[in-house]
């Protein structure tokens, strides 16, 4: 652990307890998360086990759905502690689905967001759109405030052809329609920026890639995890590397990372 940096991880388990039958544990060693953030965790509290909570060096946190369970979730592996973990938006219709956690750390504020999947019909895109409006609201007032903020998670959209193996034809298909990708050229107008892609302009990375057809073995995938930073992190000089972690194995994601040095000592 280097007293100066942190190290920050967000990864997609899809399904904590599946994910720590395939060596979560180890993986997050492998990643040497000071902070890691999962979305998907697909269980509630009482179905925490104490493998889970044991994991040596990490205090665990979760935001769990309270609707509809085996759905959704999100949560936090510990390593370097927040002064607070606040579960949700305040907004019903998005905390009974458990997809935000806001850790605090005094110097900089990091969301750990689920944000919708809209393929399923036109009402849940139409959830999708209105969450990401709705967040953006809550993180950009942070952010107008003057503090340091951290967006990472599953987003569940590709930005640009670079971002997907099969562009073309996926265009008509909810994570690359028009409309969602409108979002993202939105909040990088609004000083938030892809971390990756303002580091690794040219590189071709995914982050998700389907169970069927052999798309990770193919490589046909899509980068639709991310870690957006606002615009005054780059300014000062916080942001060192970002990366993705494509031999990690154990969910449809690989895991995601951020690189920053700890504001305090910067």
């Amino acid at each position: 652990m280097d007293p100066e940096t942190l190290r920050l991880i967000s990864w997609n388990v899809n399904g904590l307890r599946a994910v720590m039958k395939k060596g979560f544990a180890a993986a997050l060693e492998t990643l040497d998360a000071d902070v890691a953030v999962i979305q998907e965790t697909k269980l509630q509290e009482p179905q925490v086990t104490e493998e889970m909570r044991n994991i040596a060096g990490y205090q665990l946190d979760l935001a769990c759905a309270t609707q509809r369970k085996g759905y959704s979730g999100v949560a936090s592996f510990l390593r370097t502690a927040p002064t607070a973990v606040t579960p949700g938006l305040g907004i019903t219709r998005y905390d009974q689905e458990g997809r935000v956690q806001e850790l605090d750390f005094g110097d900089f504020v990091l969301f750990n967001v689920y944000f919708p999947n809209g393929q399923s019909n036109d009402e849940r895109l139409q959830y999708k759109l209105d969450f990401y409006r709705d967040f953006f609201k809550y993180a950009d007032d942070l952010k107008n405030q003057g503090r340091h903020v951290i967006v990472t998670g599953d987003f569940n959209t590709a930005h640009n052809e670079i971002d997907l193996k099969n562009p073309g034809p996926n265009s008509k298909r909810s994570g690359f329609l028009r409309i969602e990708r409108d979002w993202l050229d939105r909040i990088c107008d609004n000083g938030w920026v892809d971390s990756f892609r303002h580091l690794y302009p040219d590189t071709v990375r995914y982050t998700w890639w389907s169970y069927r057809f052999n798309a990770r073995k193919n490589n046909a995938g899509w980068r639709i995890d991310y870690f957006f930073v606002s615009q005054s992190m780059l300014e000062a000089g916080l942001v060192l590397d970002a990366f993705i972690a494509t031999d990690i194995v154990g969910s449809d994601h690989c895991p995601v990372g951020l690189l920053i040095k700890r504001p305090s000592t910067g």
